[in-house]
Parts: structure tokens; C-alpha cells; sequence
């Protein structure tokens, strides 16, 4: 019985999940055609990047499955992922390991949706468990 309705609730929030999936992609990848400015191509896409990652990865933008990645990839686990990605990425700049530049406000960036994502996704969770 329980595993129906954590069905029944993850289905019922999936479509909004896939819009905000297909938004966030779609800005994302729109700053590499489409030039508005230092901030759009500076922080668009590290903004969004992991934001539309984070619903992938949980799987949350299609209907409910149980199954190993899925018990991998909570929300708390999914969460510190990423934001260990995205503090690797930056050393990495900040060392010039590769070709760009660090930029400290990246760091903001990355979390800037991120974080409300996780904080939803965990709400809707603990939804699930009561």
C-alpha cells in the first residue's frame, strides 16, 4: 500500500519535474546560441546545468520506478554529488588545469537553483514517508 502512493505522488509531480527539466535545458543550452550579455554566458549555464542534472539523476521528470539507481540517488546523496562536482570543477579552473576561468560567483551560481530543487524534491520525500 505504501508503495503505491509514493508511486501515486511522484507521478502526480513528474510532469511539472519534466517542464522544469526542458526549461532549465533549454536556457542552458540557449547560451551557447544566443548572446545576452556577460551574466547569460557567464552564469546561465551554471545555473541550470546542475538544476536540470539534479532532476535527471533523480529521475523525478518520469513516472516512478524502484530500482537500484534510484536508491543510489537520493536527494542527500544526489545533493552533496554534485555540489562535490561542482567544487572540482572550479579547482580545477582555479588551478588552469584546463582552458577557462574561475570565477568565485560560479560557486553561488551552481547553487542558486540547485539548492530550492533538493529542498522540494526532499519535501516531497518526506511527504512519501508519512
Amino acid at each position: 500500500m505504501e508503495l503505491n502512493s509514493i508511486k501515486i505522488r511522484h507521478d502526480k509531480y513528474a510532469p511539472y519535474w519534466a517542464l522544469a527539466l526542458f526549461i532549465f535545458g533549454t536556457i542552458g543550452l540557449s547560451t551557447i546560441w544566443i548572446d545576452l550579455g556577460s551574466f547569460w554566458k557567464g552564469y546561465a549555464l551554471d545555473m541550470t546545468g546542475p538544476a536540470w542534472n539534479y532532476i535527471l539523476f533523480r529521475g523525478l521528470f518520469t513516472s516512478y520506478t524502484n530500482n537500484v539507481w534510484i536508491r543510489f540517488f537520493t536527494p542527500n546523496r544526489t545533493l552533496i554529488i554534485f555540489l562535490l562536482v561542482c567544487v572540482v570543477i572550479e579547482t580545477l579552473q582555479y588551478y588552469n588545469i584546463y582552458n577557462s576561468t574561475y570565477d568565485k560567483w560560479d560557486f553561488l551560481a551552481y547553487v542558486s537553483i540547485l539548492i530550492p530543487l533538493f529542498l522540494i524534491d526532499r519535501n516531497q520525500n518526506q511527504k512519501k514517508d508519512k
